[in-house]
């Protein structure tokens, strides 16, 4: 209960300090961010990437990032899809420039895949014909430099992760990357934790990446 207490606290606060943060502020942070995560040899030799779709507000800016994967004809983006309010994630596919201009905007102004594109089915990162996600590029409300994670406590991304790499299913375990704002990470310790929640293997912000992996190995082996 002390845990759900503090995450709880935290995320209060982190929330009003991220909610007065100018937009030309945040633009120049994720612009930062984007470019670090460019050329991190780990990013640049994936082949298939999950990446979120980012609120107009209050967190790092994702629409560079997400063009950019796009473009580059040798890689596959799947960014998060929520199938029901009960925590359940998945990831699909996202084809191209035009799918992700056209997607609808849903809750907190967020784009949201359709259940199609093209007249077919999106793909699906669980199906067992997907390639693996080499990479996931995560959300989230705080960092810190122990590399834990607070969410907005619906718990989709812990949820998938534990499932999507259940020895049934034998996949390998995708590097964990998440996308900080300068005024998100916190000192080591800082963010509560517990059994369910995972830890990152890679935080970036505009200034700097912390990391407890070596970067130039194949994503997905760390």
């Amino acid at each position: 209960m002390l845990q759900s207490t503090n995450k709880a606290t935290l995320r209060k606060a982190m929330t009003n300090t991220l909610r007065g943060l100018t937009q030309s502020n945040l633009q120049s942070q994720s612009e930062a961010i984007v470019a670090k995560v460019l050329s991190l040899p780990a990013f640049q030799s994936c082949k298939t990437v999950s990446c979120y779709l980012s609120m107009p507000t209050g967190e790092m800016q994702t629409d560079a990032l997400v063009l950019n994967i796009l473009a580059d004809s040798g890689k596959k983006l799947f960014i998060p899809s929520i199938k029901s309010k009960n925590g359940h994630m998945d990831f699909v596919r996202l084809y191209d420039k035009e799918d992700y201009r056209t997607l609808p905007i849903g809750l907190w102004g967020i784009p949201e895949p359709t259940t199609e594109w093209g007249g077919q089915e999106r793909q699906s990162a669980s199906d067992i014909s997907s390639d693996s996600l080499d990479m996931i590029l995560l959300p989230g409300v705080a960092f810190d430099r122990s590399l834990s994670r607070l969410g907005h406590g619906k718990g989709y991304y812990d949820r998938f992760l534990s499932s999507y790499v259940t020895a049934e299913a034998r996949r390998p375990r995708p590097m964990l990357v998440a996308l900080s704002l300068q005024q998100q990470l916190l000192d080591a310790g800082q963010v509560p934790m517990t059994e369910h929640d995972w830890k990152m293997d890679m935080i970036v912000t505009p200034d700097e990446i912390i990391t407890n992996v070596d970067t130039t190995t194949d994503p997905g082996r760390a």
